[in-house]
């Protein structure tokens, strides 16, 4: 079964004034289509890959035949991560984290603000293009912030990807230019801190 473009969940300029309409629109029907439509052609000769869904294939990503293994992180990274990217944002967002998330992240890092610090130091840290995650990794059974480069996915890691900020150009451009810490910090406006809540405890349930 083919690989899909996900519908937005809110509108191309229901995250303004922090994340503008152009951006929305070429970023989840351009850029995210680019990455569904390679990979169904990166897997369109291994029915047994295209069977499986996106999370199953990332986790196994060693299994993938090296002829395709690349694309298929490209372009299956590209289309988890976009994914999970409009969902953790959602209009009249942000805030700090209440519940277990908020719980974890002082646990794991002393305050909020000791965490967004470190998210961000990820975030403008990555050379070139790049994402900054909060992760669960279960082996540790801990919550991590963690930086990886192109569109790599913590899934081939082991850990589980909880909320991620793109910081690939395509993402900021049109309204931040180069101005990556200031796109950053306004994208922490649109945080959906009900969502990330949901994905921490289905981590945590190994769902």
């Amino acid at each position: 079964m083919a690989h899909t473009l996900p519908a937005l969940p809110y509108a191309f300029n229901a995250l303004e004034p922090h994340i503008d309409a152009a951006t929305m629109e070429i970023h989840s029907q351009k850029h995210h289509k680019a990455y569904v439509d390679n990979l169904n052609k990166a897997l369109e000769n291994h029915p047994d890959l295209l069977n499986l869904d996106i999370v199953s294939l990332l986790k196994g990503i060693k299994n993938v035949p090296e002829a395709i293994r690349q694309p298929v992180i490209n372009n299956g990274g590209g289309h988890h991560n976009h994914s999970l990217f409009w969902e953790i944002m959602t209009p009249n967002g942000g805030g700090e984290p209440t519940g277990e998330i908020g719980d974890a992240i002082k646990a794991a890092f002393g305050d909020f603000a000791a965490f967004k610090t470190a998210v961000k130091t990820n975030a403008t840290g990555q050379f070139g293009s790049g994402w900054s995650w909060l992760v669960y990794n279960p082996t540790a059974a801990k919550i991590e912030a963690v930086k990886k480069p192109n569109q790599d996915s913590p899934l081939m890691d082991g850990n589980v990807p909880l909320l991620g900020i793109d910081v690939w150009e395509h993402a900021y451009y049109l309204k931040y230019q180069n101005k990556r810490p200031d796109y950053v910090d306004a994208w922490w406006n649109t945080v959906n801190w009900k969502k990330v809540n949901e994905l921490y405890a289905n981590a945590k349930a190994g769902k």
